[in-house]
């Protein structure tokens, strides 16, 4: 499992990192706070960057967007000995996550999205038949489809008995915005938020830039710090006081 320490300080892979010469984000032009605990997990293709120090065994993490790459999920739990909870409906995702950890007692698969409300929607397939991201906000533009379940997360934390989390992974083809809004609505507790603004791969026209900046502003403005921008539109954000 690939675990590889990031510098505390803007020292090298500066590109890699979407840091600018002055610890500037290139995309939203927002403050990076760099920390010396630092490190990735998971692959070049769906490793994160997460701070350490706050992780234990008694860690809650949801990790939303499974896909076909949950080594960053199985890299915390090897490495924490914390349980994840995995969240996808798609049906490629599923039947990769049961394959790969069905038998992972600290793995939990849930087969619902996330949304801004409790509903069935239309999940848009990739362009590509050999990609497995399916977005709702069709940031593809496809036309074919499924149907699927999906949940504000405070209903998702409500359910599983969950009243704060230590960190909240979403990888969600365009959902994100609506779930950070959810965030913020609902003043929920997280202390780690790695994102992925997905419209920096499949824009849905030339204001996306502004959309991530808005969002991203709004997670600033209520006590997040920017502590790792990989590249592309992956950040990581820690809630101050951590």
């Amino acid at each position: 499992m690939k675990l590889k320490q990031i510098p505390g300080k803007v020292a090298k892979r500066i590109s890699a990192y979407g840091f600018g010469l002055f610890g500037i984000d290139s995309i939203t032009r927002a403050k990076i706070t760099p920390r010396r605990d630092l490190q990735e997990f998971g692959t070049s293709y769906g490793g994160w960057v997460i701070p350490t120090s706050i992780f234990n065994s008694n860690s809650v993490c949801y990790c939303v967007g499974c896909g076909e790459d949950i080594t960053f999920d199985l890299g915390m739990i090897e490495h924490f000995q914390c349980d994840i909870h995995g969240f996808d409906p798609t049906p490629r995702a599923i039947k990769h996550v049961t394959r790969v950890a069905g038998n992972n007692p600290k793995y939990h698969l849930h087969e619902v999205g996330l949304w801004d409300k409790e509903d069935t929607l239309q999940f848009f397939v990739p362009k590509n038949p050999e990609h497995v991201s399916h977005s709702l906000l069709n940031l593809q533009k496809t036309e074919d489809c499924i149907s699927v379940k999906v949940k504000r997360l405070s209903r998702l934390m409500e359910e599983l008995g969950h009243q704060r989390l230590d960190l909240l992974k979403i990888d969600i083809e365009g959902a994100e915005y609506k779930v950070i809004e959810t965030i913020v609505e609902d003043r929920l507790d997280i202390k780690v938020i790695c994102v992925e603004f997905d419209e920096c791969y499949h824009a849905l026209d030339r204001n996306y830039k502004n959309r991530i900046q808005a969002s991203v502003n709004s997670l600033l403005e209520n006590g997040y710090s920017m502590a790792c921008a990989q590249g592309d539109g992956n950040y990581t954000f820690v809630k101050n006081g951590n």
